[in-house]
Parts: C-alpha cells; structure tokens; sequence
C-alpha cells in the first residue's frame, strides 16, 4: 500500500492537485525482480485511483525483467472530444 500511496503522491506533484479528478491512467514499469508484488499493487491502485482526490483513474503496469520500478505516464483528460 505505502507504493501505492507514492505513486499517488508522484502523480499529484507531477499534474496539480486541482487536475487529480481528470487522471484518466497511471502507466507504470515494474521489474520482475523490484521485490514487488505487482497484483497487491495493482489493487491498491485501483483502489485509489478510483477514489477522491482522484475519480476515475487506473493503473497500467508493464512488467519488465529487472529490478526496476517506475512511473512511466500520466494520462490527463483535457475535455479534447480527440482522444
């Protein structure tokens, strides 16, 4: 839960809080050997990003070989009838 609450904290410094309602999706790139176990996180996320201060984000996770664990993306929807 606690990277879960990181990722959260990282998503809002990089957008604003006053844009957490518009996360469409986070993309994160977790390694197979990063020590994390991407299901609990995914929930978790899922959990939170689906909650106030957000509102309907998601996570995306790619899993990769490694030990790395990064936030790859944020998806905003910025009301543009294109995406």
């Amino acid at each position: 839960m606690s990277i879960a609450h990181e990722v959260c904290r990282i998503t809002e410094e990089h957008v604003g809080a006053d844009q957490l309602t518009h996360v469409v999706e986070v993309g994160l790139e977790v390694g197979d050997q990063a020590g994390v176990e991407v299901a609990n996180l995914e929930f978790c996320l899922e959990i939170l990003l689906s909650s106030p201060p957000f509102g309907h984000g998601r996570p995306a996770i790619t899993r990769l070989a490694g030990d790395d664990l990064r936030l790859s993306y944020v998806e905003i929807d910025d009301g543009s009838p294109d995406d």
